[in-house]
Formats: C-alpha cells, structure tokens, sequence
C-alpha cells in the first residue's frame, strides 16, 4: 500500500544567534526567516539538530524554516541534521545568506554553485556532501575599502538606508521561495536577480 506523503521543504537562514549579532550584515539569512515565518504562518516547533524551527503550509507542502544556532561557520550542522529528521531531499532545500559582493537589498537566485568564500555555505556543502541545492544571496554591501577587516564588516551594523534595503529584499523572499518549489528558477531569476 503506497502512503502519500506531504513534499517537504527546507528553508535555511543563515546568522549567528544572541543579541550581539542582532542586525549585523551576516544576519541577513535571519532577517529573511523573520520575514518568511510571517509569509507561510509558520508555528515554532521544537528545537531539533541546533536549530530553531518553524513550519508553515503552502498548499500542500510542508515549509519548515531555520536559524541555526551553530554560530555561521557551523550552519551545515544544523542543516543536514534537521534535513536528515523531517526527511527532506537535497533538492527540496533553500538557503539564505549575506553577499559581500551585492549591494545592500540586491538579490541573487543560484541553483548551484561554490561556496564564493562564505564560511555557512561551504559548511553546509561539506556536510551534505553537494553544491547542488538553491541560494538567494542578500546583499549587504561591498567592504568600504580593501583593507577593511572582512570580519568586522559582516559582523558590523548596516547604516539605516541599506538596512531599509535589506529588509525589503526580506520581504521579497515569501514569493521567491514560493516560485522556486514551484519549480520557476527561471521566473525567478528573471523577477528578482539584481
């Protein structure tokens, strides 16, 4: 007798949990899940694998949403263990982080690719073994000069403006993730990569 079973999908965004990192640059990741959470009415679950998890429907998918609380260099922890749990394939998973390289508020749809020199990205690719599941990039604003310490840039607070920006690419993000279970990466692409 074949079960059939709800398509489950995977949202990850990525940051650093506590206070300290609240609305820095390398929290846009968390940035975007606040905002998804409040697009899929997504209810907290209880906390599995180091993350925090919420789940949401859409139609008849199950969205479950992350932050892991791993500290960035270790999301891919979190994210296998929580793929592993609810049993959802590579293919069915997102997620969602800062870009140095873009403008504050610009967004990039990837279906695959390198880390790009993200620490939480090539973490995640160690630990399910793949370069082969979507990203949207969030863009957070080139280094003022080249000198300047990448740590404290993504560590450090965007001014006001560019935080406006970030939070209404956030709030783009409901809609992208919508059309790529969809399957419309090229839609996607299109609509949003800035």
């Amino acid at each position: 007798m074949l079960f059939c079973t709800k398509k489950r999908y995977l949202i990850a965004g990525l940051g650093n949990p506590g206070d300290k990192y609240e609305n820095t640059r390398h929290n846009a990741g968390f940035i975007c899940a606040d905002s998804l959470i409040e697009y899929f009415s997504a209810q907290p679950l209880s906390s599995k694998g180091n993350a925090l998890i919420w789940r949401g429907k859409d139609g008849g998918r199950e969205v479950y949403i992350i932050k892991p609380q791993t500290f960035m260099n270790l999301s891919g922890a979190a994210v296998s263990s929580v793929m592993h749990y609810y049993r959802i394939p590579l293919e069915n998973l997102i997620v969602i982080y800062d870009d140095v390289s873009l403008d504050a508020g610009k967004i990039r749809i990837r279906p695959k690719g390198s880390d790009g020199g993200h620490n939480g990205v090539w973490d995640i690719i160690k630990n399910v073994n793949s370069e082969e599941f979507l990203r949207i990039k969030i863009g957070v604003g080139k280094k003022p000069h080249p000198e300047y310490d990448l740590k404290d840039w993504v560590l450090g607070k965007p001014s006001a403006d560019d935080m406006d920006k970030i939070n209404e690419a956030a709030k783009k993000t409901g809609e992208i993730c919508k059309m790529l279970m969809d399957g419309q990466l090229d839609s996607a692409r299109n609509k949003y990569n800035g």
